[in-house]
Order: C-alpha cells, then structure tokens, then sequence
C-alpha cells in the first residue's frame, strides 16, 4: 500500500475565538490527525494574516508575475503558498457572510491563488494550467438562512465561488461541501451531531 505522506491545508476564517466554527476546526484537525494525515492548520484571525493585496501582486498571468511574486517579502504568505502547493487537500471552515466567505479568507485567496504558485496563465484571456496536486477540497460553512431561501432567492453564491469559480484555479479537486444552518438557533444536541458529522466527513475523504 502506498501510503500519501502529502500535507492537508486546514484554513478557519472567524474573528471570536470560541465560535463553532473553531469548534469545527478543532474537529477537523482531531479526525486527521487520528488518521495520520500531516496538517497544516491556519486559523487565519490568530495568526494576523494581511488579506490585503498589493498594488504589486495584482497580477494575474505571465512570466513576469510569476517571477515577482516569487519574491514575496512577507514570510507568512510564502510560509502559505509554499504549503499549498504541497498538498493532497483543502479544507476551508467559514460561515456564510453576504454569500462571501469573511474579507481574510478572501484576500487569502487573493495573495496565495496567484500566479506560479497556484496556476500558470500565460495570457489573460487564456484557461489556467493548475500547478496544485489537491485532490479533495471540503469547504465548512456555517449558515443562519434556510436551505429552501438560500437556493431559490440567493441561488447559493458560496457555492458557484468554491465549485465552478475556484476548483479550476486548484487542480479540479473533488468538491464536497457541509452547510450547517440554521446555526444560531441550533441547542447543544444539534451542535455535537454536526461536529460528529464533520469528522465522519472528513476520514471518508481524506483518512
């Protein structure tokens, strides 16, 4: 048996400690690491991360991007690229703001889905060549509007932004997604269901 020794990146985005979602977390890095799976965890509010992209990094395509962001100054967005781009997997636990993942997640996405690291594009109106080797991707979401309201009103943005706007950008993982709602109103029993089924989720996909 040949065993993947391949890193799974663990992303939370939420500002107040103690939330559900670092609940969520602290569940998805437990079930990995009971299956031996190296984890590389980021709980992007604690670790201070700048979503904030540069006039500098506001490439997209070309050689001459890709050799520039190269050099990136900041020691924690290479420490992330650099993980990224050996991993087998991704796991992103965020709650569902204005159909949006939170601003951090998404400069995140921003400074680390660029050019040589994620992708290359050798001209802007081309198809991106992937240079990531995910091949799972869960995204966590927790949610305080209905199922019913979210597809027919709002036709569920989070999900066009992970499934059909990133995947290519990722290698076209395999997309799985857990939605969690209606989380405010939700007692302790819910809660302890949900975490049980996130660990359940996450050794079917990457244990």
């Amino acid at each position: 048996m040949v065993i993947d020794d391949k890193p799974v990146v663990v992303l939370l985005a939420h500002p107040r400690p103690g939330s559900f979602n670092h609940a969520l977390a602290s569940r998805v890095v437990a079930a990995l690491d009971r299956a031996g799976v190296p984890v590389r965890f980021h709980d992007l509010y604690a670790e201070g991360f700048d979503p904030v992209l540069t006039a500098e990094e506001a490439y997209t395509s070309g050689t001459r991007a890709e050799e520039f962001l190269a050099a990136e100054p900041d020691p924690l967005v290479r420490r992330h690229r650099e993980e990224l781009g050996t991993a087998r997997g991704l796991v992103a636990i965020h709650p569902n703001w204005w159909g949006k993942p939170p601003a951090i997640l998404s400069g995140w996405l921003d400074r680390i889905l660029v050019p040589g690291v994620a992708y290359r594009l050798d001209d802007a109106g081309g198809a991106p060549e992937s240079l990531l080797s995910l091949r799972r991707l869960l995204v966590v979401n927790t949610s305080d509007t209905p199922e019913e309201r979210e597809r027919t009103l709002f036709g569920d943005p989070l999900d066009a932004i992970w499934r059909r706007c990133l995947a290519p950008y990722l290698g076209e993982p395999e997309v799985h997604r857990l939605v969690l709602r209606v989380v405010a109103d939700a007692g302790a029993a819910q809660r302890a269901a949900w975490l049980d089924d996130v660990s359940s989720e996450v050794r079917r996909l990457f244990g």
